[in-house]
């Protein structure tokens, strides 16, 4: 059949006023032979369906006759009154023993019952279960069900239908092995792959001799092509083989060729001068991202007339500073202090921006990030925590260092808001500084300034205890209106994980902070002693407890809020 078929093509491709459609039916035709194929495979599956069918029919069968004549047997001692005898009983099970013989029709076939105990109560067939085998079937029969399914038995895999009879206290299984089973079903799969690789062979010789004829002329032009990049040389011209739409597509590409080999020249020439100019954005994105966050200067290539302009945005504002900077410039060297300090930064800002935070810029030996600006991500203000931490972490690891060889350690506080800011390029024509501004930027310096006051590492804001207090524990240290703010503001400390006492410590500490903002503060007092107890040199509960004690001496006025107002930075 295929024969003719290819003949006919041979002939048609001589044919040089041929169009490329005919062509392409040509190509079409041995995606007959797909169909084919796929009718195969279609009748494959069918017949595979069908035979699997009535195999599990043909079984389950055999399984539901051997139910019902082991009920016969069963009803017939119960109708003579003969169930609680043993001899009857047992002459019963050797009847149903008979009858499941006489259902085997096949060499492999096996029916077995199974007691609750584990023993064969019943086998017709050659297979026999080992102890695994039969603690597998025991666990199938707890479940008190009839089913169909794959068990091993006699170490080797088959199919089986079971059914539980309860008279007896049998689980009963009527079994085939695997590959008996399904050796119709293989056979018909043998015989379709046969059929569909000799089809399949013929048809990709059939699809490679025409190709050949159809791709020829495009393929010249595809290695004139090849030539024309490697050597440049664009004088060269492929040959018009055909008078159809291929040789109108060559005719077309030789005309090309003319118009490229005009423009070529103008081409290298704006190749060379947009290669410097990427050369130099490259050289300048690597210097100002020393100075400038790389989205910054993405959006400022992208877009420069709007590089002025600000927008509102909510973020989390950091700052950490060195407590006594000054006093500790005094002990060290000019150069000495430079190279402390760059170490210091190094190891401050490396724990920033693993967080995904972008450092604002340093003042003196202070340092300000944000998190959330120039991209946003979901948890910056849990990762400017997060970072907060980690660099406390690491500011142990340096101290460390800085006393083994002799020099001071730098202790630092860390602060961090969270809120609206005005963030952008501020600045002029002459210079810029992409920062942000605001009082959520004011308080997070606030912040900061208190950690030395209540002696803790690490002091956050209420709106930043709100987004991570699923995550860390929190306590809240005192309520305070910060110079240069009418809001009070809650602060609070963390920590990346508590020990046992300072769990303890934390909820006695919670508790009194409910007492001291109810004026119990007789009873605040005595719990913050008890944190006092837990925790000894606890400044937070210190400055509380010193609190009651005063306002105990001399109550506060009616309308007290509990609110600390600062004087100073």
């Amino acid at each position: 059949m295929l024969r003719p078929v290819i003949l006919f093509a041979s002939r048609l491709c001589r044919f040089k006023r041929m169009s490329i459609r005919t062509k392409i039916i040509l190509i079409v035709l041995p995606l007959l032979i797909a169909a084919v194929v796929f009718a195969g495979m279609s009748s494959y599956f069918v017949a595979a369906r069908a035979v699997t069918r009535v195999t599990t029919e043909f079984l389950g069968f055999k399984a539901l006759e051997l139910e019902k004549y082991a009920d016969s047997q069963w009803g017939l001692l119960a109708a003579n009154g003969m169930a609680g005898r043993a001899d009857m009983v047992d002459a019963a099970k050797a009847a149903v023993q008979s009858f499941a013989g006489s259902l085997l029709l096949s060499p492999t076939e096996t029916i077995l019952a199974v007691e609750p105990s584990g023993s064969v109560a019943l086998r017709a067939g050659p297979a026999s279960p080992s102890g695994n085998e039969i603690a597998a079937l025991k666990e199938l029969a707890t479940k008190g069900d009839r089913g169909f399914g794959a068990v091993k038995i006699g170490g080797a895999d088959r199919v089986a239908a079971w059914f539980p009879f309860a008279p007896f206290s049998w689980f009963v299984l009527v079994t085939e092995e695997r590959s008996v089973f399904y050796d119709a079903v293989e056979s018909i799969l043998r015989t379709t792959l046969f059929i569909l690789a000799g089809s399949s062979a013929v048809a990709v010789f059939v699809l490679f001799f025409l190709t050949g004829f159809l791709t020829r002329p495009l393929v010249r032009v595809s290695e004139a092509m090849a030539r024309i990049i490697s050597s440049n040389d664009l004088s060269e011209r492929v040959e018009v083989e055909y008078r159809d739409e291929i040789g109108r597509l060559s005719h077309t590409f030789n005309l090309m060729l003319a118009e490229l080999e005009t423009a070529h020249r103008q081409i290298t020439s704006y190749a060379f001068d947009a290669a410097v100019a990427r050369k130099k954005e490259f050289k300048i994105r690597n210097i100002f991202q020393l100075y400038v966050p790389k989205e910054v200067i993405d959006q400022t290539f992208a877009n420069p007339e709007a590089m002025l302009v600000g927008s509102n945005k909510e973020v989390a504002i950091l700052f950490s500073d060195i407590r006594n900077f000054t006093s500790i410039s005094e002990t060290l060297e000019p150069d000495d202090l430079v190279e402390n300090i760059n170490r210091y930064f190094d190891v401050m800002v490396g724990a920033i921006m693993d967080h995904g935070g972008t450092v604002d810029k340093y003042i003196g030996d202070a340092i300000m990030a944000i998190f959330g600006a120039p991209a946003r991500h979901e948890n910056d203000a849990l990762q400017a925590v997060l970072a907060g931490l980690e660099m406390t972490r690491v500011l142990e690891e340096f101290n460390a260092d800085q006393r083994a060889a002799g020099k001071p350690a730098f202790p630092t506080g860390v602060g961090i808001n969270w809120g609206e800011v005005t963030v952008g390029n501020i600045g002029c024509d002459r210079k810029m500084n992409y920062t942000v501004l605001g009082d959520e930027v004011n308080l997070a310096s606030r912040v900061e300034g208190q950690t030395k006051n209540y002696r803790q590492p690490i002091l956050i804001t209420g709106p930043v205890r709100e987004q991570i207090k699923s995550r860390l524990p929190c306590r809240l240290l005192d309520t305070l209106r910060v110079k240069g703010k009418k809001e009070a503001v809650k602060i609070y400390t963390t920590r990346a994980k508590l020990g046992e006492d300072e769990v303890q410590a934390w909820n006695l500490h919670d508790q009194a902070m409910g007492l001291y903002y109810g004026r119990d503060f007789d009873s605040a007092a005595g719990l913050f002693e008890l944190v006092q107890q837990a925790l000894p040199g606890d400044e937070p509960s210190a400055i509380l407890m010193r609190r009651c004690i005063a306002f105990l001496k001399s109550p506060p006025p009616p309308d007290w809020d509990g609110v600390e107002t600062l004087t100073e930075k």
